[in-house]
C-alpha cells in the first residue's frame, strides 16, 4: 500500500485527498494501535467464554447476560465518546482516554471470581470501547478520501485482524504450557494493552476537523437530526433488524465445542480461523464494496453469516463442517465490519461525523444485546440446537427487508452540512 507522509495535513483538505494515490499514515497508525489492542482484547475472548461457563460454572442464560452486557454496555457510551470529540475537535484525546480505560480493566479481571464482578469489569472495558470506537472511526474517515472510504477502513480492519488472529494464537500457547493459565493469558493480554496506548499518544498525529461554520456547531439536536435524517433512516433501520439476528461469536464457538468435544486448550484456534479469513478478505471486501456498492456487500456478509449457522446446525460431517463456519464467520465480518462503517461516514456531515458514527454503532450494540439474551434464553429453554436453528430462520426472514432498506447505500448521496 502506499502512505501519504504529510504530519501537519489538514484531514479533510480536499487537495490533500485529491494527491493521495494510497491510505493515510493515520489509518495505518491507528490500524497499528487496534492491532496490539486486539492482541489484548482477544486473547481474553479466547478464553472468556470457556473461563465464565466452565471455570465458573455459569449456565448459558447467565453467560447470554454477560456477553450481552459484552456487545451492548456500550450503547450510551458510543454517543458519549463521539459526541465529546466532535464538541471538542479532540477525537485523538478521547480515542486515547477510552483505550487506556480498556487496558486498565484486564488487570482488573485477575482479582474476580463472580458473576457480579466479572460483570462490573466487562462494563468497564465496554465502556472504553464505547469512548474510542466513534472517534477512532471518525479520524480514519477524515484521512481517507471519499471514494476509498472502505478501502481505508477495510486497511485499518485488516491491522485490526492480524491482532486478532494473533491474540487467540497466544492464548492458546500460554494454556499449552500452563495448567489452569486463565490469569497468565489476563495479565499478558493488560501489557499488551498497554503498549497499544502508547503507540497512540505518542505516534498517532492530534489531527483535528475544521470549525463548523457558525450555526452549524455540533449539538445534540443537530447531532439527532442528521443521524435521523432522511438518508441515514434505512441503514440504522437494517442495522437493527440484522443484529437483533446476530448470534455472537462465542456462542457460535461454544456451539462448537459442545458438539465436537473439544479440549480447552484448542478453544481459542476457532478464534484464529475465523480471524484468518477476515484478514485475507477484509481490504479485498472493502474494494468491492466501493466499486460495487456496499449495501450489496453488506447483504452478502449476511448472507455468509446465515451460511455458518447452517454449518454449525451440524450439516456437514466433522471438521468440515467446522471449517465452513469459520469460513464464512469471517467472510461475514470481512463483508460488514468496515463496510458499515464507510457507508455511514458517507452520509455524515465532517463536523458531526463522529457522533453519527456513534449512533449507527450504538444501534448495532444495542441490537446485539437483545440478540445474545434472547440467544441466551432459548437455550437454556430448548437447547443449543433449537436455539440456533430459530435465528436461522430468522435471518432468513430479515434478508429481504434489510436489502431493501440497504438499496440507497449503493449510490450514496455525497453528505451535506444540513441535516436531511
Amino acid at each position: 500500500m502506499t502512505l501519504r507522509h504529510a504530519p501537519g495535513e489538514q484531514v479533510d483538505d480536499p487537495a490533500a485527498r485529491r494527491g493521495a494515490r494510497g491510505v493515510s499514515r493515520v489509518v495505518v497508525l491507528l490500524g497499528l494501535t487496534s492491532l496490539l489492542t486486539d492482541v489484548s482484547s482477544e486473547m481474553v475472548a479466547a478464553v472468556l467464554p470457556l473461563y465464565l461457563t466452565v471455570s465458573l460454572g455459569l449456565s448459558p442464560l447467565q453467560y447470554g447476560f454477560v456477553d450481552g452486557l459484552y456487545n451492548g454496555v456500550t450503547v450510551l457510551v458510543r454517543l458519549v465518546g463521539g459526541f465529546t470529540a466532535d464538541r471538542s475537535r479532540r477525537p485523538k484525546l478521547v480515542a486515547t482516554i477510552g483505550y487506556g480505560i480498556s487496558a486498565v480493566s484486564k488487570f482488573a479481571l485477575l482479582p474476580v471470581s463472580s458473576l457480579a464482578a466479572v460483570s462490573a469489569v466487562v462494563a468497564t472495558d465496554r465502556v472504553g470501547k464505547g469512548l474510542r470506537t466513534a472517534p477512532r472511526d471518525a479520524l480514519i474517515a477524515g484521512a481517507s478520501r471519499p471514494e476509498m472510504l472502505a478501502t481505508a477502513f477495510g486497511v485499518h480492519r485488516a491491522l485490526d485482524t492480524v491482532g486478532a488472529m494473533c491474540g487467540p494464537l497466544l492464548a492458546f500457547g500460554l494454556l499449552a504450557v500452563v495448567v489452569d493459565g486463565f490469569d497468565v493469558v489476563i495479565a499478558v493480554s493488560g501489557c499488551i494493552a498497554m503498549v497499544g496506548v502508547a503507540l497512540l499518544a505518542l505516534l498517532v498525529p492530534d489531527h483535528r476537523p475544521p470549525r463548523a461554520p457558525t450555526g452549524h456547531e455540533p449539538s445534540l439536536r443537530r447531532v439527532l437530526a442528521v443521524s435521523g435524517g432522511r438518508q441515514m433512516r434505512p441503514l440504522l433501520a437494517a442495522v437493527a433488524l440484522l443484529g437483533v439476528v446476530t448470534v455472537s461469536d462465542g456462542f457460535l464457538y461454544l456451539v462448537i465445542q459442545e458438539r465436537h468435544d473439544l479440549a480447552v486448550a484448542f478453544f481459542p484456534l476457532l478464534f484464529v480461523g475465523t480471524s484468518a479469513v477476515y484478514l485475507t478478505l477484509a481490504v479485498p471486501m472493502g474494494r468491492l464494496a466501493d466499486r460495487l456498492g456496499r449495501g450489496k456487500v453488506l447483504v452478502g456478509g449476511h448472507v455468509a453469516l446465515l451460511l455458518a449457522y447452517v454449518a454449525a446446525l451440524g450439516t456437514l460431517p466433522g471438521l468440515a463442517g467446522v471449517v465452513v463456519c469459520l469460513v464464512m464467520l469471517g467472510t461475514y465480518y470481512a463483508a460488514t465490519d468496515g463496510v458499515l462503517a464507510a457507508a455511514g461516514a458517507a452520509l455524515l456531515p465532517t463536523q458531526v461525523r463522529g457522533s453519527g458514527l456513534a449512533v449507527v454503532q450504538t444501534v448495532t450494540a444495542g441490537s446485539r444485546l437483545v440478540s445474545s439474551l434472547l440467544f441466551g434464553a432459548l437455550w437454556a429453554a430448548y437447547g443449543r440446537n433449537a436455539a440456533l436453528a430459530v435465528f436461522a430462520v430468522a435471518l432468513a426472514l430479515a434478508l429481504p427487508p434489510a436489502a431493501r432498506l440497504l438499496g440507497s447505500l449503493n449510490h450514496p448521496r455525497p453528505a451535506t452540512g444540513q441535516p436531511r
